[in-house]
């Protein structure tokens, strides 16, 4: 599995009433006609701001790609820190912003800055054991083609201020060692890998994840050098030569060294695998989850099977079994030249025309960002995901749901098996953009924007259970507004969650094998392959324990849904409570709950 990184950097790393549409990168920088209108922080949010720098700073001198990406200056040009004892000198710079911000505790007053504090405390927290693990249980191994085309990536975007665009020359010089006093990061890389060899009890990268890094290496190399022509970053020639000639060094080390001694079993310990549930905000036992998961499965699979009938007479199709109808529908697969264009003009219009008529949330009054993923992004990042804005100093600058067409690393020579069928027929666009676009992902990050609230509590309080679960919880809010056919899809997609929470822990305490749970998804679920072999990566090497998080987090919303709609009875408001939630940032569920306890609840009944 890849090392357990910062909490914040691994997990983001993977944001108008009425009828606007979604708009394409190209066309989204920014302008005072769409520009992001942040309201005025309040004194507290700048004062809890203030107090997060030593963290803030203790992140980004390890991961300074992370930095730049949300917005912190000074870091365009640096580089991921894999120098000698990074491990150790990474856990004294967290103790010493822990320590600060342990004094700053003893003397805060206002309570929303304390709580602020807390949730810096526990992040540092996370961030040392997760460090910690790292070193007790893992080789460190990196795949340094994805590390590099990320970091360049993240600067090289339509809506990256051009003179910050400039410094992606410098970060790649920076990468493969040719400025006075850098090493290479491949360099760097292997030299952190075999040192740790000598210690025969660590766990060894898996099979799979260092055939995936040998398949992706001449993708990420050219996707790297598109970048560099597309926005035309000129004196690169010797930084890419190096780059090149480094990542097929590397490669040639990795299969001559690593993969013949790779292991097969991909299960974790059940020490790190309990910690990635705790850090994607899993808090309870992976056998109950499992549990939990199973009865979701099985409730779904029958609603899929009560609704597909309904939208087989409406299509046309002989069947009636919701995986034939399901493979009906995806037979009329889009153009690939009009894909964006119905999710842009056709999906995400209506999708917000409903939310405002049926008084879901408050939208922006400016289109959103939508585009399809390059080659290279598909290989980084095969599942669709959203690409958040800078949350520190942003200009207008907007997130960017990025939707890829398949998965290079499952692709034969012709490369066609690459190819997903997921997301690329009309049926499969309405929750896809509901999770990804509005009222999901990009409403909840541009509204850790628009409406001024705390790094706390987007950066440190960040989640997978926080974000997945109001993403899949925005899902279930807009069903009622779509097509027939696009019900039944959304239904799938959340048979897809219950899956992942009972597969990823079942394959990670090893209950079930990969082709069982491979089958699960081609034939219950109706993946594409290429679809299902991104899920299974995800589950055992990729990001073991987060696939979890999206129906963990939206059963915890929905809870806590139900018990505020018992508590105000005819007083409950859909639009304020979930404009609520969307004000609070990325707090735990727990801290979540008790804030809509205390405040939302009373300021209700009072209002009434």
């Amino acid at each position: 599995m890849r090392r357990l990184l910062l909490a914040s950097a691994c997990a983001l790393a993977c944001v108008s009433l009425g009828s606007t549409a979604a708009v394409s990168a190209k066309d989204a920088a920014p302008t005072a006609k769409t520009a992001v209108a942040a309201r005025p922080a309040p004194d507290w949010v700048k004062r809890s701001n203030e107090l997060a720098q030593p963290l803030l700073k203790a992140q980004a001198e390890f991961a300074p790609e992370f930095a730049s990406f949300f917005g912190l200056p000074g870091y365009d040009d640096r580089v991921a820190d894999l120098g000698p004892n990074n491990g150790e000198r990474q856990r004294a710079a967290l103790r010493g912003a822990k320590d600060t911000l342990q004094k700053d505790l003893q003397t805060e007053e206002n309570p929303f800055v304390r709580q602020d504090i807390d949730i810096m405390l526990h992040a540092a927290d996370q961030q040392i054991e997760g460090s910690e693990l790292n070193e007790k249980l893992l080789l460190p191994f990196t795949d340094v083609g994805q590390l590099v085309f990320q970091g360049e990536q993240a600067l090289l975007q339509d809506q990256t201020d051009p003179a910050r665009r400039a410094k992606a020359l410098a970060r790649l010089q920076n990468y493969v060692g040719l400025h006075a006093g850098t090493t290479p990061i491949a360099t760097l890389a292997r030299q952190r890998y075999e040192e740790r060899l000598k210690n025969p009890a660590l766990l060894k990268p898996t099979k799979l994840e260092v055939e995936q890094a040998l398949r992706n290496a001449d993708t990420y190399a050219a996707g790297i050098r598109k970048l560099f022509g597309k926005y035309k970053i000129e004196g690169g020639d010797a930084a890419l030569a190096a780059m090149d000639r480094q990542l097929r060094d590397y490669t040639e080390w990795m299969k001559k060294d690593v993969l013949p001694n790779a292991r097969s079993d991909t299960r974790l310990p059940p020490e790190l695998y309990a910690f990635q549930l705790k850090q994607v905000g899993i808090d309870i036992a992976p056998e109950v989850l499992i549990q939990r998961a199973q009865l979701e499965f099985m409730e779904t699979r029958n609603a899929m099977q009560q609704l597909a009938p309904l939208v087989a007479k409406a299509k046309g199709i002989q069947a009636t079994d919701y995986r034939e109808v399901i493979r009906a529908l995806k037979k009329k697969q889009l153009d690939k030249s009009s894909i964006e264009g119905f999710y842009r003009n056709t999906v995400m219009p209506e999708l917000e025309k409903q939310i405002a008529a049926n008084k879901v949330v408050d939208l922006p009054q400016r289109p959103m960002v939508m585009r399809l993923a390059s080659e290279a992004e598909s290989a980084a990042q095969p599942a669709p995901h959203f690409l958040p804005a800078p949350l520190i100093g942003n200009t207008g600058q907007q997130g960017q749901f990025v939707l890829p067409l398949g998965n290079p690393a499952s692709a034969g020579k012709d490369g066609k098996s690459a190819a997903y069928d997921d997301f690329t027929y009309e049926a499969g666009a309405w929750t896809l953009a509901a999770h990804e676009g509005r009222p999901g992902h990009e409403l909840q990050f541009t509204a850790m924007v628009e409406r001024g609230i705390s790094l706390a509590r987007t950066l440190f309080a960040f989640n997978s259970v926080n974000v997945e679960g109001w993403a899949l919880y925005a899902e279930a809010e807009m069903v009622p507004y779509e097509p027939l056919e696009g019900q039944l899809i959304a239904l799938q997609l959340r048979l897809l969650r219950a899956a992942r929470a009972m597969l990823d822990p079942m394959l990670n305490l090893g209950l079930i094998d990969r082709e069982r749970a491979g089958q699960v998804l081609t034939e219950d679920v109706v993946l594409s392959e290429p679809m299902a072999r991104q899920e299974l990566d995800r589950y055992t090497f990729n990001a073991p324990g987060q696939a979890g998080s999206y129906f963990y987090g939206y059963s915890r919303i929905m809870q806590l849904r139900m018990e505020t709609e018992l508590a105000l009875g005819k007083q409950f408001d859909r639009r304020a409570y979930n404009n609520f939630l969307l004000d609070q940032g990325l707090l735990p569920p727990d801290q979540l709950a008790k804030a809509v306890r205390e405040r939302f609840i009373p300021a209700q009944r009072k209002a009434k």
